[in-house]
Parts: C-alpha cells; structure tokens; sequence
C-alpha cells in the first residue's frame, strides 16, 4: 500500500465550468489561473484540457511554474502574476511579467534592449488590495513612462480585489470604479486599446461591471464559487484512502494522541491511511466526516501523521482494505472543500492546495 490518499481529477468537469463562466461573462476571453500547481490538481495536465477548452492564456505565480509548463510542451502565453528577479527566464520561455513598479519595469527594458528583444508586460494597478501594484494617483503617470520605454511593449492592465467573496459591496465597486478611471485614462494618453482584466472568480459569477476585456479565474475553474451558492459548478477533484486495519474497543476505550475520543459504547473504529503529513489537516481531528460505503462517519481522534481514524460502528461490514472519501461522492454522499474549510476556518482555496498538492494524481476524461 503507497502511502495517503489518491486523488480523482475530472477534466471534463472544466468544460461544464468553462461553460457557466462564458454565460455568465458574454463570452469574454479567459486568462485561467493555474499557480499553485492548479490549485492542487496538476498543472500540466489541467493547462492542456483549459487550452483544448478555448482558454486563451495561463497565469502562474512564478517563473518556476511557467518552466514545469514550458518543459511539458505547453506553448500558450502566459503572465506571471508577481515574479520579476528571474528575469532572463521572461524572454528564454516567452512569458509576459505583471510590472508592479516602474523600477522592475526599467530593469526589464535594459534587459530587452541588451537582448535584442521586445518583451510584452501588464501593469497592476493597486485600487485597493494594498498589496502590488501602482496606486490610481500614480497610475497614468507611470504607465505612459512605461510605455515608452524601449524593449518593452505595454499590453495589458490588471487589478485585483480585496475580498474574494466580495462581501463588501460598496468598497468593491470603489474598486472597479478605481480601476476604470484609471483604464479610460491610460486608453486616451496611448491611443491605442490595452487588455484590461479584474474579475476574479466571485466578479465573473456575480459583478459584470467587473468584467472588462477578460476575466481571470481561478476557483471557479476547478468547481467552487466563493459564495454559498454554487451556480452549478462540478468539482473536478475527488479525494480517497484506503482502511489499514479495523478494530473493536469496547466502551470506555480512547482513540488516538491525547485521548481526546473515549468510546461510549463498543465501537468499530476505521484506521486509515492518510494523515496531515498527506495534507489532511490536524484541525479535522474530531471535526469532520469521510465517507465509509456510502455513509457519512466521523473523524475520531486526533489526525496523526500518517493516520487518521473513523467511527464506523454504524456501517455494516467494513473492512481492511474498503475505499474512504475524504473529500468528493461515494453513493448519495458529499463531502466537499467548501464544507472541510467551513470546519476549520479556512477558505476551500486552501483545504484544495493542501489535500491535492501531496495526493497520487489519476486524470478522468
């Protein structure tokens, strides 16, 4: 037996996605978002199946992601959302740097001009995250620099919002209103149109004045929105363990690190092999379900390393070697990231970069 869980990733889910996000956004192109190793779910194998879909760019985070791509063949553009020091990889690979200062943008027109080459760069524009990019006062100033500057053709502007979910509506509009000044602004002085992209996941489900040349999804893409409501989104990642072993205890008996479980009756209790060496979080320790033969069963315990263990009393026959969901469907049963983050709160972002990022990967369609 391999250690942890494996992972069920469900390709054709992205079309059905892909399918709710063009309705909802009047069919506007798509810069995926695929940092992070595709939220956990393989970002080779989910940048294919996005470019066969009609997606028309990737976004990583890093230049090292871009490499894994490159070196699998993928050719499409891609933006590199926050790396600059790397720079000599932007022009080997092709990539197009997000300039969050006009110092970065002038260290890469040295670059481009000793190279020969014109490298293609986004602005981001800070309206409000606080995090990168060139506040709205200075935005106009910066960008017509930039856009002189030689080796460097300025071909998009982006921005990014504070809140995920959006829940501050009123300041997310700030935002978009921010963002758009500083667009008509920038269009006027170049004469000449740029790709203007902030929609996230939550905008593109929810905020059409937010959806301006493109969209730039990332969530949305691998099945979950940020709200409650799911728009009818697919899951693309299922995540299983198998049973290790089964043992009766009788009432009275303590289960796992620092007894923190007492048997109240004799009990079955499932050890499976997963742990939070595999992503499982020890925050699930007596706060969460897996799936046992298509019923719902807890966590019992403290999550171990490489361990986890299940009340399974209520199950009949259960067995070394049964399959466990920890997180997708088994029968009429759900478990998803949206639910195990509410459980320890985080946000399904992170219960799916966690979970995915260590799991054995097998790809569906």
């Amino acid at each position: 037996m391999n250690r942890g869980p494996s992972a069920e990733i469900d390709l054709s889910a992205l079309h059905h996605n892909l399918g709710i996000l063009r309705n909802l956004t009047q069919d506007r192109s798509v810069i995926a978002v695929v940092k992070a190793d595709a939220y956990g779910h393989g970002a080779v194998e989910v940048s294919r199946r996005l470019l066969e879909e009609g997606v028309s760019t990737l976004a990583v985070a890093f230049t090292g992601e871009a490499r894994q791509l490159r070196e699998a063949g993928i050719t499409a553009p891609m933006l590199v959302l926050f790396d600059h020091d790397d720079r000599d990889s932007f022009f080997d690979l092709g990539l197009t740097p997000v300039i969050h200062d006009l110092h970065t943008a002038e260290e890469f027109s040295r670059a481009a001009q000793k190279k020969g080459k014109v490298l293609p760069v986004h602005l981001k524009i800070d309206t409000g995250m606080g995090r990168l990019g060139f506040g709205p006062d200075r935005a106009l100033t910066e960008a017509v620099r930039i856009a002189v500057l030689p080796g460097l053709s300025l071909e998009g502007l982006m921005s990014h919002f504070s809140e995920a979910d959006l829940s501050d509506r009123s300041y997310v509009r700030q935002q978009v209103a921010a963002f758009s000044s500083v667009r008509q602004g920038i269009a006027e002085r170049l004469r000449r149109p740029l790709v203007c992209h902030m929609a996230n996941s939550a905008a593109s489900l929810s905020l059409l004045e937010a959806v301006f040349d493109a969209v730039r999804p990332g969530l949305l893409l691998y099945g979950y929105s940020p709200f409650e409501e799911q728009f009818g989104l697919k899951p693309l990642m299922s995540l299983k363990a198998r049973i290790l072993a089964v043992r009766d205890l009788p009432a009275g008996s303590p289960v796992s690190y620092g007894r923190t479980f007492i048997c109240k009756r004799p009990s079955r209790i499932a050890v499976i092999a997963t742990g939070y060496a595999d992503g499982y979080s020890r925050l699930f320790s007596n706060n969460a379900d897996v799936l046992v033969r298509g019923t719902r069963v807890p966590v019992a315990g403290r999550v171990c390393m490489d361990l986890t263990m299940a009340d399974v009393t209520c199950v009949d026959g259960v067995a070394e070697g049964d399959e466990v969901v920890l997180l997708g469907r088994q029968g009429d049963e759900v478990i998803s990231a949206r639910e195990l983050a509410s459980r320890i709160g985080t946000i399904p972002y992170e219960v799916l970069t966690s979970l995915g990022s260590r799991a054995r990967r097998t790809y569906l369609n």
